[in-house]
């Protein structure tokens, strides 16, 4: 046992999409249009945040490192799976295992807190409007920003010493990456003392940062019901829709992963649900919900259409 644990300190076998090569292929395909149309919209968002002065706002800044983050989160999973797919294996090994568990703790952790900061924001804007500007100053900008990524740096430290400290009684994951509930099912001890005590704070990070959530829309709604006129309403309505619909989609998905029965359909479904589906849907919904960034995203799509037909002009010329 002892030895076979020290093989699996190597590398580890991820699951098979199919031993059909046409069906591999279609795995590939969907996961590459996947890949580029989540890289497309999140690289628009924030081409359009940097480039209009008139987004420079904390509601945009946190906007910003959202799609920052959501474009490094599915990066950790997709590539590795596409070449795997490409090269016909299954392989990872044990260090870029670790690698993937640490980032995506790390930036799907970020996403919550984020997630968190930008309803307080929003509670602010609309509960506290005249105040707004001296307590979401540039300089508290920065210092949620900053407790944002520390804190979930800490947690995918904590998370991933926890995990990799114990020994694997064998190396095959049922999925298609290094997911953290299939690890903990490899090791040798079951789930030990302290990897419980990392869960039931990882249970109660995201509790908090929930019921954080609900309480500030409970008061932003109340102040929204107390706005006299129906143009002020939709405008506040309109501010806080698309952040809604995001924690919506962001937890919901992660509690059905979490929650659903066993099963590897379910499994492979439910994954590409947590992991794919927010960073997708975050800039579809705020390019379709807010008036702003589909003004600057018309600005920056104007950009590239000119300097294509400079770009034209010049070879003709030349």
């Amino acid at each position: 046992m002892h030895n076979q644990s020290t093989n699996y300190r190597y590398y580890f076998l991820l699951m098979e999409f199919s031993e059909v090569q046409e069906q591999q292929l279609l795995y590939f395909f969907i996961f590459l249009v996947m890949y580029f149309a989540v890289l497309t919209g999140n690289f628009l968002i924030i081409f359009a945040i940097i480039f209009n002065h008139h987004l420079h706002t904390p509601m945009y800044f946190f906007l910003l490192n959202l799609a920052i983050q959501d474009l490094v989160a599915i990066s950790v999973i997709l590539p590795k799976s596409m070449a795997n797919i490409l090269m016909n294996t299954r392989y990872i090994s044990y260090f870029g295992c670790i690698c993937q568990v640490f980032f995506l703790v790390f930036f799907l952790g970020s996403d919550l807190w984020l997630l968190t900061v930008m309803a307080y924001d929003r509670y602010i804007a609309i509960c506290n409007p005249l105040q707004y500007k001296q307590i979401m100053n540039k300089q508290a900008c920065i210092y949620m920003i900053l407790a944002v990524w520390i804190s979930s740096l800490l947690n995918g430290l904590l998370n991933t010493y926890f995990i990799f400290g114990t020994s694997f009684c064998s190396n095959m994951i049922n999925q298609f990456f290094c997911e953290i509930p299939k690890l903990l099912k490899l090791s040798c001890t079951g789930i030990n003392k302290n990897e419980i005590k990392v869960l039931m704070v990882m249970s109660a990070l995201a509790f908090v940062c929930f019921f954080f959530i609900l309480y500030t829309y409970v008061f932003i709604f109340t102040a929204v019901l107390k706005i006299h006129s129906l143009e002020g309403r939709k405008k506040a309505v309109s501010t806080c829709l698309p952040h809604l619909i995001v924690v919506s989609i962001f937890l919901f998905s992660g509690f059905f992963a979490h929650l659903k029965p066993s099963s590897t359909s379910l499994d492979f479904i439910s994954t590409l649900l947590y992991c794919i589906a927010p960073p997708f849907l975050n800039p579809i919904i705020y390019s379709m919900r807010n008036r702003d960034i589909k003004i600057a995203l018309s600005k920056v799509l104007n950009i590239r259409k000119m300097y294509k037909k400079i770009s034209n002009i010049k070879c003709i010329s030349g």
